[in-house]
């Protein structure tokens, strides 16, 4: 098969090409920029287009697929080119559908705790020696490529992100799914130039809810009172298994987990992550993983990268990186730090960065969010609001939003790092909270203030 990407670059774009190459398909692709990791993995595997830019010659008869990424415009010319043409165009979870129609197609979403629910799964049928084909939203210790495809494995791992499928095709990606098993963690209100109201958001998680297979299995977090109702309510012919935070203790720092054998020791902590703990468990006993298998794995389980990465640690001190930047991840991972570590100062760093957070409307979702923090940082830029042409947001505006008199707010680089380099870090908790870099804090320099 003769599959061209518009849009290669992408991280979820460049690993699906990867995939299908190792399948053995003859894959090709476009894109404008590629930076790395995807760059240098494409070029590894001959798969780096020779130029940069859209390249509407490329599009011919002869290529029986396209899949558009969302990085590409409607007006994409190798897009209209296809288009013209009348050739196959599928966007990236379209063509995820057709490649497992024939799998038990197990598919993870939520406002939140997606990837690591995912990562958890895969790590705890790794540890088993089952093999599943899979497509997770980060990149794994000990998986080459966040997406792998196979013709013989019977399962598929899918995390189901809520976001649009493609420039052409407005649909959340994970209605395009229809899983047999699926998973929902919770539902916190995000997207918010997709969605613009929480009624419109929530109903995306009733279409996917009706969206499984008929006689189908949804696993959803029955502490969240909105995805509750939304999956209790659902009329559609399924099985429902509800899951809570499991019994734990705290000692020293670490988390203890009641099993059937006892108290055993995680790598993982706050009650967001034992949470997503007890939802995985689920999925993995519906796909054949006995309970104390998954205990046995999930011991070794030390969390998706860039959620609660540990990035130093002394006696005294810890540093932590995570990718929290809507507001239910970011009191979640507060609130997660200050209870392993009640005796320590918490220092919580968080960088506006995305659409939703840099909105003067949605900011109002913060409120309350770093309350747990014994010293609470914002960083913005106030370039990223112009270039995301939102209406420019003041300090005040957003000292107000999170409801903290004592909040220190940063929009320069260079005074933030400044900030982080001068803090007296002995007996503190250090959580560092973007999807970005603080306008380029290098974090291997953190490292070195333990």
């Amino acid at each position: 098969m003769k599959i061209h990407f518009i849009a290669i670059g992408g991280s979820a774009m460049h690993n699906l090409a990867i995939a299908l190459h190792n399948k053995g398909y003859q894959v090709t692709g476009s894109d404008d920029t590629i930076h790395d990791p995807s760059k240098s993995r494409l070029e590894k595997r001959g798969l780096l287009p020779k130029e940069f830019g859209w390249f509407p010659e490329k599009i011919t008869q002869h290529l029986e697929v396209i899949i558009l990424g969302m990085h590409a415009k409607k007006d994409n010319p190798e897009l209209l080119q296809a288009q013209e043409m009348g050739l196959k165009i599928y966007s990236y979870p379209e063509f995820l559908y057709e490649q497992s129609k024939d799998k038990t197609r197990v598919v993870i979403g939520g406002s939140h705790g997606k990837t690591t629910i995912t990562s958890m799964i895969l790590h705890v049928l790794a540890y088993n020696d089952r093999a599943v084909d899979y497509m997770v939203g980060a990149q794994l210790e000990g998986f080459e490529t966040m997406v792998h495809l196979t013709k013989e494995n019977e399962f598929i791992v899918l995390e189901g992100d809520e976001y649009l499928s493609s420039p052409i095709d407005r649909r959340p990606k994970f209605h395009l799914y229809k899983p047999n098993i699926a998973l929902l963690s919770g539902i916190a209100w995000d997207h918010i130039n997709v969605f613009p109201t929480f009624d419109g958001y929530i109903e995306q998680f009733r279409i996917f809810t009706d969206s499984l297979t008929n006689g189908g299995i949804m696993v959803y977090n029955e502490e969240d009172t909105i995805l509750k109702e939304v999956v209790e309510s659902s009329e559609h012919t399924i099985k429902k298994y509800a899951y809570s935070t499991p019994s734990h203790i705290i000692e020293n720092g670490i988390t203890f987990i009641d099993t059937p054998d006892g108290q055993m020791p995680l790598e993982i902590f706050g009650d967001h992550n034992l949470q997503n703990l007890a939802g995985a468990k689920w999925i993995c006993q519906h796909m054949g993983i006995d309970e104390e298998d998954f205990y046995e794995a999930i011991a070794s389980f030390k969390g998706a990268s860039k959620r609660l990465e540990k990035i130093a640690e002394s006696q005294e001190t810890v540093i932590f990186k995570d990718f929290a930047h809507s507001p239910s991840k970011v009191k979640a991972t507060t609130e997660a730090v200050k209870r392993q570590y009640p005796q320590r100062d918490l220092i919580a760093c968080l960088e506006l960065h995305t659409y939703s957070s840099l909105n003067t409307e949605f900011l109002q979702e913060y409120k309350g969010a770093l309350n747990k923090a014994d010293k609470a940082v914002v960083f913005y830029s106030p370039h990223a609001v112009k270039i995301k042409q939102l209406e420019e947001v003041s300090k005040e505006q957003i000292g107000k939003a999170f409801g903290r008199d004592d909040l220190i707010i940063y929009t320069n680089p260079e005074e933030f790092k400044t900030f982080l380099f001068s803090q007296n870090i002995e007996k503190t908790a250090v959580v560092l909270m973007s999807s970005g870099n603080y306008g380029g804090l290098d974090f291997e320099e953190v490292k070195e203030l333990i």
